[in-house]
């Protein structure tokens, strides 16, 4: 499989949320956009249909309740604003009006992880490990700004509810070509192959995993890189996959707290599978409040950067084969 990073191509993933949801509004005429005062994202549907927009101000509890009561009504609703508020602010109110009823509100928010410079009452760093403790909810990290339309487009006949986490969205890395891969909720995708360690990641950390892959490529290691885009229902049947052809070898990178992310998730089903491996290294968060400061800076700071990346992998590919696996 080819390499499908491509450096340079910079695309802002909110101006595709604002485009692709000014598309669907035509095929879908009980489509409707609620808001916490985030409406600058959605300029095209607000301008094409604003009798089915609605911003609310600065109250994230409203504007979920809101949204589950236009589900109610046969409406589809999606919920735009950051996601360190409708995460947590609003979590009852996703948790007992959207999930409890099993409602087809989807929640599309940016400021997943260490982005934006905004200091930890700004970051989204709890809140995949929030919504994939919700009975019905589907939980998803974009990396790939092209990928948010893809997301979007499927989550028009679910019915229930989505949470899809992007990071800033103003200057986003396109990584992989149009129509190269499959996207499809619930199944991983294979950026990169490779046989000596897998290594998982989503959303924002996708691209420095790529990169790391590229660098290790050059010492003789060749690494599996695994873009879990889709954290609930994670792809069980890829994991297994992976650890048969990469010999066990696991790290887990991810721009979440380190423990309630992907790497519980993936360490779950290892576990309730049975599945015994040779090495498993987990990157992210540590249990601190990260402070101010750019997201590769605050990476490397908080021990999860490209260097912790390349230094994990290495550690994991070294790691004896217990004998009888």
């Amino acid at each position: 499989m080819p390499v499908t990073f491509t450096f340079g191509e910079m695309l802002s993933a909110r101006s595709v949320i604002g485009a692709t949801l000014a598309e669907l509004g035509e095929d879908h005429e009980n489509l409707w956009v609620v808001t916490p005062d985030i409406g600058a994202t959605l300029v095209e549907f607000r301008e094409k249909y604003p009798e089915r927009f609605l911003d609310v101000g600065l109250a994230e509890q409203a504007c979920v309740g809101i949204a589950a009561g236009l589900a109610y009504d046969g409406m589809i609703p999606v919920v735009s604003g950051m996601l360190p508020f409708l995460s947590m602010r609003a979590l009852e109110q996703v948790r007992t009006d959207v999930c409890y009823p099993n409602l087809p509100v989807k929640i599309i928010g940016t400021h997943g992880g260490l982005v934006g410079n905004g200091g930890s009452t700004h970051y989204a760093v709890e809140d995949l490990s929030l919504m994939c403790s919700l009975t019905n909810m589907t939980v998803t990290s974009i990396g790939d700004p092209l990928m948010v339309g893809d997301i979007i487009r499927q989550s028009m006949t679910m019915s229930g509810p989505i949470y899809i986490r992007l990071a800033v969205g103003k200057k986003d890395k396109i990584l992989y070509e149009s129509g190269q891969h499959n996207v499809r909720i619930g199944e991983g995708i294979v950026a990169r192959d490779g046989r000596d360690v897998t290594l998982f990641t989503h959303g924002t950390t996708v691209a420095q995993a790529l990169t790391a892959a590229d660098q290790l490529a050059d010492e003789g290691l060749s690494v599996r890189v695994v873009d879990m885009f889709t954290l609930k229902p994670v792809d069980e049947d890829l994991i297994v996959r992976c650890a048969e052809e990469t010999t066990g070898r696991f790290v887990v990178l991810e721009d979440h707290l380190a423990y309630g992310g992907l790497a519980t998730r993936v360490a779950d089903v290892v576990a309730d599978r049975g599945i015994r491996l040779t090495s498993f290294e987990r990157l992210g968060i540590p249990q601190v409040y990260a402070g101010f400061g750019e997201d590769e800076q605050l990476r490397n700071k908080h021990g999860y950067g490209l260097t912790a990346t390349l230094d994990a992998v290495r550690r994991a590919a070294t790691t004896a084969v217990p004998a009888g696996v």
